[in-house]
């Protein structure tokens, strides 16, 4: 592989003029399409467009890492100093030759590049949205901190982009930046509530198990992230048995050494072994157990509500579980389908989305600020 610089920020400028035109599209259609409505109306619809490619976006970057195209361009911001990998031809091109089966291809690097052409595109709509919400704060009768904090964490969230690439997929860091778009995709959904403003009143122990919830399937999620970084998905095959036994052998000092490489040196000095990575399946496997009682107690909790909203979110959250129990067990006894492995990423957005728009809408602090005529039927 040619050597480059990990960092480069030659082709930034013209990065940030394409995802400026590229965030033109979906803000003048929001507008367009809602020029008839408030302020407030407006942010609304910008907002759940901009949760949408935020999904999107996740799905996206369960892609870019299944497809192994997450050095697809070896720099950051750009591809080999260059805007688009039509730039770096040449160099992908040298690379390819030198290692066609390497980690830079010309499949792969625009893979990654396109990956990164949404992200900023994103991180420019999230800025929109906190510039005009910023200048419309006399009118809109909520705090401006789910705005300016998503503002913040689109930043930070780049920064796990950068150090994805150039730390050559640090596994704990690959593994942040997933919860990182998970919790972006959070800010949004709180965000587009505080904006639409349908308040849902529950009782307090029920939104109580909400957010216990959403916390355990947050570590759900880690421990699902850890799992993809040390691409230790087939390290366990089998179900309900993991090769053959009800407890392997496993390393969990090894497999749970957060500080390292890749595929590198693990607790005492050792390099990560075949049962660190049965180390890092079976904890996934087990606390999926917790997380399924979990989720079932409180759909189960929801479906018995009065309100048909929380009934509903109730269903949703069945539904989205069923989901993931079957991806979940494709990957294992299907050996990691990418169409499965994609659907079990965007299963458990879909379950972080559910839960953290619940759990914004249940707000008791909403139901003062909600608008005459809302109720919690809405």
């Amino acid at each position: 592989m040619n050597p480059q610089a990990l960092v480069d920020f030659t082709p930034a400028l013209r990065l940030l003029l394409l995802a400026g035109v590229a965030a033109l599209l979906p803000l003048s259609w929001v507008w367009l399409r809602q020029r008839g409505a408030d302020t407030r109306g407006r942010l609304a619809a910008l907002t759940a467009l901009t949760l949408f490619l935020t999904f999107d976006l996740v799905v996206f970057g369960a892609f870019t890492r299944l497809t192994d195209s997450g050095l697809g361009c070896p720099d950051w911001p750009g591809c080999y100093g260059a805007a688009s990998p039509l730039g770096a031809h040449q160099a992908i091109q040298a690379a390819q030759a030198e290692l066609p089966s390497g980690p830079v291809t010309w499949n792969k690097a625009w893979i990654e590049m396109i990956h990164r052409y949404l992200a900023m595109t994103v991180g420019v709509l999230i800025v929109a949205l906190a510039a005009v919400s910023w200048r419309e704060r006399r009118r809109l009768p909520f705090s401006l901190a789910w705005p300016l904090l998503t503002v913040v964490w689109v930043f930070v969230q780049g920064l796990f982009g950068k150090y994805t690439v150039t730390l050559k997929l640090y596994p704990a860091v690959v593994t942040l930046h997933l919860l990182g778009g998970l919790t972006l995709l959070g800010l949004l959904a709180a965000q587009h509530e505080a904006y639409r403003q349908r308040p849902l009143a529950l009782p307090a122990g029920l939104r109580s198990a909400v957010a216990a919830t959403l916390i355990l399937l947050a570590m759900q999620v880690a421990l699902g992230g850890w799992v993809s970084s040390n691409y230790a998905v087939l390290a366990c095959s089998g179900f309900p048995q993991c090769n053959g036994s009800w407890w392997p052998a496993a390393d969990f000092a090894g497999g749970f050494t957060l500080l390292r490489e890749l595929g590198g040196v693990a607790a005492h000095g050792r390099p990560l072994t075949l049962d660190g990575l049965v180390a890092i399946h079976l904890a996934h496997r087990l606390f999926a157990g917790v997380v399924v009682l979990a989720l079932l107690a409180l759909a189960w909790r929801l479906r018995q509500a009065a309100q048909a909203l929380a009934r509903r979110f109730g269903l949703a959250l069945a539904l989205l579980l069923a989901a993931q129990l079957a991806t979940g067990l494709s990957n294992v006894v299907l050996g990691w389908p990418l169409v499965a492995a994609l659907a079990h990423t965007a299963g458990a957005a879909g379950l972080v989305l559910t839960l953290t728009l619940l759990l914004a809408r249940s707000d008791p602090r909403r139901q003062a600020l909600a608008p005459s005529g809302v109720t919690a039927a809405a």
